[in-house]
């Protein structure tokens, strides 16, 4: 339904017109730009002219009981804007008068219409004393004073039909997914860039924890930074009903975050705010930012979610700043990126003990370093620093989801605690429904469980929350492949190797799909292709692999010499060795160096049980026995 627009309400008052259902001020016909709180406070003056509106009331019009603001800061800044989109004077007031230590009044003359009824207000002039002017000014004041009561009616309902129709538009389109995108760098120092992406990481991440909403993840949301697209479009590519934008600037020790949120279809201005305040109250404007657009959108939140919401403490700046200089390269995902991340988080300990988010990013570097699709490293020459730091996130802050998202993942490779990891994993969705890494983990888990379909689903939340990150859809085929449904694998990675060509194990894994399809001419040119991306050893026997099955057993055996060549450089698992023996069809080799791998590198047994790779030794009881200690289901 559309509201025509002489149905409108509208209300004029000087050379100003308020358009309360588009929420538009115009001055002289051009639109004024005002954001959603000075308006809100706006039409709630005009709701009853020359009446005093208190603060108290104001309070209960702008934040509800359940919202958690510093009230008189913010109201005394919100009606700042508000006079200033006016051009009015708090000393010499044209509109808002301030009644002090009560309220405000709106002064000016206002004309009212949206109905047949158009009322105009007029002031008279002063006429010279005398009894027939007395007379006059009399009745003539009688009819200005019904006149304003109709038009002070008038407005009301006007201000009732803007305030249905507003409701009743946000409870039929309610929004429940949105995204935040990267926060512009206003200091244009490229050098502060981490600042700014560290401060959407963060705001992501609080708007996560709401159950009621799907906010996609920082990856996805990243691909956006310095694009110049349309919001619409960005919102359709996100499959999102709204997205949130805005700047940080930090000066010296002072940060202020601008954020408008702005809803996709029809596009529309829904929130706007300025956040300012010192780095160690950092933590505090990002969660004011999650609450006040919950509250635009009117998110229930849960007592739980009100309550972490509500919680906040200073952090040390300078800890928080190597925190968020450790995230940056974390997200590079390179070799030089990960050593750097490494550094900075220990940095950021040695600056603050007890701050946890540091421990938990130095727990994923180490343990990115101790898988075998990314390591350099032994498992037993970082896991232990891995486990020791995420243990030591989760005893200064139990309510971490990424915490709890990593040590479910230690305890599925490392430790082979299934039912120790599947709990956290729960946990950590629990907390951060929208931490798409919790998923993207707990799917491999499940399938390495057997449970290949409840794998799949889990996968595809994972792919819902960020759809563009390159590890969560290489691991939704990677699951895919676990479930032998090779073209729908093969499909996923290609559109993720679509992203980014160069990105080395959507390759490998797609390499693979194509091997158990029997298309091994594509299997042999997606693994070779590796080789000029990556050194990885667990890549180099995947192609081994393939060049066996494929009958090109002379080159699988060079395969062979080239990884027994290379430990003698760096870490080279033998479940690398067993990959390729497996291929070549020798069973007692193959077992031999599985049993290596127990012993040495529990990481990678943990995927066994599903691991099309070893289909030809399934019934083998020595590779049950294997399976069987592992803990793994036959």
């Amino acid at each position: 339904m559309t509201v025509p627009s002489s149905a409108r309400p509208l209300v004029r008052f000087g050379t100003f017109e308020v358009d309360l259902s588009a929420r538009e001020l115009r001055n002289k016909g051009v639109k004024i730009k005002l954001q959603e709180q000075p308006f809100r406070i706006l039409a709630a003056l005009l709701e009853r002219p020359g009446a005093l509106f208190t603060r108290e009331q104001l309070r209960q019009r702008l934040w509800p009981s359940d919202t958690f603001v510093d009230f008189e800061h913010s109201l005394n800044a919100t009606v700042k804007k508000l006079r200033e989109a006016l051009h009015d004077d708090a000393e010499n007031p044209r509109f808002i008068e301030t009644v002090p230590k009560r309220g405000y009044k709106f002064i000016a003359p206002v004309a009212s219409s949206g109905s047949d009824l158009e009322i105009k207000v007029i002031q008279l002039p002063v006429e010279a004393p005398g009894t027939a002017s007395e007379i006059r000014r009399t009745a003539k004041g009688k009819i200005v004073a019904i006149a304003v009561a109709i038009a002070v009616t008038v407005t009301g309902l006007a201000f009732t039909t803007w305030h249905w129709w507003e409701t009743r538009t946000v409870a039929a389109n309610p929004i429940t997914s949105l995204a935040v995108l990267p926060l512009e760098n206003l200091s244009r120092d490229p050098q502060q860039d981490y600042f700014a992406e560290g401060m959407t990481d963060e705001v992501i991440t609080e708007l996560g924890k709401l159950g009621a909403l799907r906010v996609i993840s920082r990856t996805s949301a990243m691909q956006y930074k310095g694009a110049h697209k349309p919001l619409g479009q960005i919102a359709r590519e996100l499959n999102v009903d709204a997205v949130v934008e805005g700047t940080v600037l930090r000066s010296g020790d002072q940060v202020r975050i601008t954020a408008q949120l702005i809803r996709a279809r029809p596009e529309k201005h829904l929130w706007a705010e300025s956040y300012e305040g010192d780095l160690s109250a950092v933590l505090t404007l990002q969660r004011e930012v999650a609450r006040a657009i919950a509250d635009a959108i009117q998110v229930k939140l849960t007592p739980g979610e009100r309550e972490r919401l509500a919680g906040s403490h200073p952090v040390n700046p300078q800890a928080h700043e190597a925190y968020l200089l450790g995230c940056y390269f974390w997200n590079r995902r390179t070799e030089e990126g990960l050593n750097k991340a490494i550094d900075y988080f220990q940095q950021a300990i040695e600056k603050d003990s007890n701050f946890a988010p540091a421990y938990a990013g130095l727990a994923n570097v180490y343990g990115l370093l101790g898988f075998a699709e990314y390591g350099t490293f032994a498992p037993k020459d970082v896991v232990p620093k891995a486990e020791s730091a995420v243990n030591r996130a989760l005893e200064i802050d139990e309510t971490l989801a990424e915490a709890h998202a990593t040590l479910g993942a230690f305890k599925h490779r490392f430790d082979w605690d299934w039912h120790g990891a599947e709990t956290e994993f729960n946990r950590a969705i629990e907390l951060n429904p929208n931490y798409a890494t919790s998923y993207h983990w707990y799917a491999v888990y499940l399938a390495s469980m057997g449970r290949l379909n409840e794998a799949v689903v889990v996968a595809n939340r994972g792919h819902e929350l960020d759809p563009l990150s390159l590890s969560v859809n290489t691991g939704l085929g990677r699951v895919l492949y676990f479930a032998r449904q090779h073209d729908q694998a093969i499909e996923r990675l290609s559109k993720t190797l679509e992203l980014d060509p160069n990105f080395p194990v959507a390759r490998y894994w797609r390499g693979l799909a194509y091997e158990q399809k029997g298309m091994y001419r594509e299997a042999i040119a997606d693994l070779t292709r590796l080789r000029t991306l990556s050194v990885s050893p667990l890549r180099i026997a995947g192609l081994g692999h393939v060049f066996a099955v494929s009958g090109e057993r002379g080159k699988a055996q060079a395969v062979l010499s080239e990884l027994k060549e290379l430990s003698e450089e760096r870490y080279v698992s033998p479940y690398d060795i067993a990959v390729v023996y497996s291929g070549l069809g020798d069973e007692d080799q193959t077992v031999r160096w599985l049993e290596r791998t127990y012993h040495e590198d529990r990481g990678s047994m943990a995927t066994i049980s599903v691991e099309p790779m070893f289909d030809s030794i399934r019934s083998d009881a020595r590779f049950k026995d294997l399976v069987h200690r592992v803990g793994l289901p036959q």
